[in-house]
């Protein structure tokens, strides 16, 4: 277990409009080794095919496409690599066994180099990785299981979320709302609720991929909350006037200010997401770079996020994104841990959880497990 770092990312001053607070991560030095890219696809849902009988089906708004040199070369905006004087980027050979990361092909760029990238779609992984929880099933026949779970595991899986034009306000304040000279990343936040965290390696990748926010998923809690939820209130600074008496302490007192709403935010807004304890698991390596996925511990009544990495050599974040899970998720993601710490036997898993057997296959049914149960006559 581990915990999401955001070091060299500087909150900058919220902006709100209604329900929707922004606040804006700047970063002192953008990481120019690893550029992303979007890459759009047609409006609707996407089939892939996982096997002979199976196929894995979702709307796929767009992807990620990350491109990287191993020297530090410069990179222009939309991940285009400038090589002409050191020849060809040299990239480490790729492997990519899962359907949703596929190496690109070696294209050639105009500026005389080449470059090689590898294409992801965001969030499909951190959401691939909940929705295969323990997926292959109980591993023993017990009684209380149908043998349908056993061979078929626990399917069908599917997740319900919303597109980021379907919360009220987030569309306005993506359009209104400046973006701050140096800025890599932006929290989001709707009725002060932390909806989701996106982090990008340079602020030409952020211009891009700005609005790209609006085609990302969402909870259905988050939309709830920007339907019905009011206006969130102001956080103005304001600056102790008999204390300052020139431009350097006005300067000085700015800079407090500032170092103060760094400091609230991280310990209080955006704490449910970094002061968790995460299961990451690396999914593919790209260079010094690794892609990685994170899980929550699926602890009760608390907020839990998924979602995936990219970080570099030196262990900083230059790729994030989040999902914030709905309460009923977490339940399902708790349950199914326990389940699995306990080799699927329902007594010992219930009497772990200080309930009985009667309560643990309840609350089964209630979170759509009701199929892997044996009916008993």
């Amino acid at each position: 277990m581990s915990r999401l770092d955001l070091d060299g990312l500087t909150a900058r001053a919220p902006q709100r409009w209604g329900a929707v607070r922004l606040v804006p991560l700047v970063r002192a030095e953008p990481i120019c080794e690893l550029r992303l890219h979007r890459e759009l696809y047609r409006d609707g849902p996407g089939t892939v095919r996982s096997g002979r009988r199976t196929s894995y089906t979702s709307y796929i708004p767009h992807g990620y496409v990350a491109n990287w040199t191993s020297d530090g070369t410069p990179a222009a905006s939309y991940g285009s690599q400038l090589s002409a004087e050191r020849g060809p980027v040299v990239c480490a050979p790729l492997h990519f066994p899962r359907k949703f990361v596929q190496k690109r092909g070696w294209r050639s760029r105009p500026v005389g180099g080449a470059s090689g990238g590898l294409r992801f779609l965001p969030l499909h992984l951190a959401l691939d990785g909940y929705l295969s929880l323990h997926f292959g099933g109980p591993s023993i026949v017990w009684e209380e299981w149908t043998r349908r779970a056993v061979r078929d595991g626990l399917s069908p899986r599917a997740e319900r979320a919303y597109r980021g034009e379907s919360v009220p306000g987030l569309e306005d304040a993506l359009r209104i709302f400046e973006i701050h000279p140096g800025q890599c990343g932006v929290m989001v936040y709707v009725a002060d609720a932390l909806a989701a965290a996106f982090v990008v390696p340079h602020p030409d990748d952020y211009r891009a991929l700005h609005a790209s926010l609006l085609q990302d998923l969402y909870g259905e809690l988050m939309y709830q909350y920007g339907l019905y939820g009011g206006a969130v209130p102001e956080f103005p600074v304001q600056l102790p006037a008999e204390y300052i008496t020139s431009l350097a302490e006005l300067r000085a007192a700015a800079g407090r200010r500032q170092r103060e709403w760094e400091s609230q935010h991280s310990g209080l807004m955006a704490a449910e997401l970094l002061d968790e304890s995460y299961d990451v698991r690396e999914v593919h390596r790209m260079g010094e770079f690794r892609l990685s996925r994170f899980l929550p511990p699926f602890a009760l009544h608390r907020v839990q996020h998924i979602g995936e990495t990219i970080t570099d050599g030196k262990g900083r974040t230059a790729y994030l994104k989040s999902f914030r899970l709905t309460d009923k998720q977490v339940r399902r993601g708790h349950v199914l841990h326990r389940l699995a710490a306990h080799e699927w036997h329902l007594g010992r898993t219930a009497e772990s959880m200080g309930i009985t057997g009667e309560e643990l296959t309840r609350r089964m049914e209630h979170l759509g497990f009701e199929g892997l149960l044996k009916r008993r006559a």
